[in-house]
């Protein structure tokens, strides 16, 4: 839910280890920048098992009980360390009952933008473990989501961010994004088309290159006008875009990209861009819903 203001909160998914504070970090400078509200929420998970007997109520209660003690501890300490990191920030704290990636989906209806920890699970793990949520929430939220790895990555001076760009509306929407996160960053902006022939091959290669570039400026087209202050980079790199754009934000302070957003199992399939960014790259990544 938004505030009495009308601002729509960033919503950061608060992990119990508090050694695992990038994404709070990462989603309170943001919540600076921006001048938005910050919300931290903690996930309690489903309760195990179901009972049916009456004998089970009080060790159902005490489980419950525990977890939400816990729980408020947890938020607590993540409260005060968003006050101590960016004391001007408007902060709230939510204990829901639920699955991670249930929780954080529904709390991203209302929100600006979503903020999630990530430990670089294996595929199967990312998709399947109930602990993990970065792939289904990026799958369903209606906002960008912003998936921040641990441990922290170093970054390159001059600063930059990267975004891929493909020519679809996907792109577009992660360009509108990438600008606006540079230009809050004093970033230069690296803007990439990963090209790669088919197998077969194509007749003309300095034609394809060509398309290429027009597609790229056209996407970007207008931006600079929008943001004066990013510095623009345009390249069309050859090679498999999810190893290209891995490569380029190697030391970047992140990468943006598209996703077709809210997509069910079709948003979950292996192989896409988005998700074998979120697999690889070592800086933050932002996906954009269309």
């Amino acid at each position: 839910m938004g505030g009495a203001d009308g601002r729509r909160p960033i919503v950061v998914g608060v992990d119990p280890d508090p050694s695992k504070r990038l994404a709070i970090a990462w989603a309170a400078d943001e919540a600076d920048r921006r001048a938005l509200p910050l919300r931290l929420v903690h996930a309690r998970g489903a309760l195990l098992g179901r009972y049916r007997s009456e004998e089970a109520r009080p060790a159902r209660e005490q489980w419950s009980q525990a977890l939400e003690t816990a729980g408020e501890r947890v938020l607590r300490e993540a409260v005060a360390f968003v006050e101590s990191r960016q004391p001007s920030v408007e902060v709230s704290a939510s204990l829901a009952d639920g699955e991670p990636a249930w929780v954080l989906r529904e709390e991203a209806q209302s929100a600006s933008m979503a903020v999630v920890g990530s430990w670089h699970l294996s595929t199967g793990r990312e998709l399947f473990s109930s602990a993990s949520v970065a792939l289904p929430l990026v799958a369903h939220a209606p906002c960008p989501v912003a998936v921040v790895p641990e441990p922290e990555h170093a970054t390159q001076q001059p600063a930059y961010f990267v975004v891929g760009i493909d020519g679809s509306p996907h792109s577009t929407a992660a360009v509108n994004v990438a600008f606006e996160e540079a230009a809050l960053r004093g970033a230069a902006l690296r803007a990439l088309y990963a090209w790669h022939s088919p197998l077969l091959g194509v007749l003309d290669e300095d034609a394809a290159r060509r398309e290429c570039r027009r597609v790229l400026s056209e996407t970007v087209a207008g931006r600079t006008a929008t943001h004066p202050d990013v510095e623009l980079h345009e390249e069309v790199v050859r090679g498999h875009p999810v190893r290209v754009l891995t490569e380029a934000s190697e030391h970047a302070l992140g990468l943006v990209v598209g996703t077709r957003g809210q997509g069910g199992f079709t948003g979950m399939l292996l192989g896409s861009v988005s998700q074998g960014v979120l697999h690889h790259a070592r800086c933050p990544v932002i996906t954009v819903p269309v």
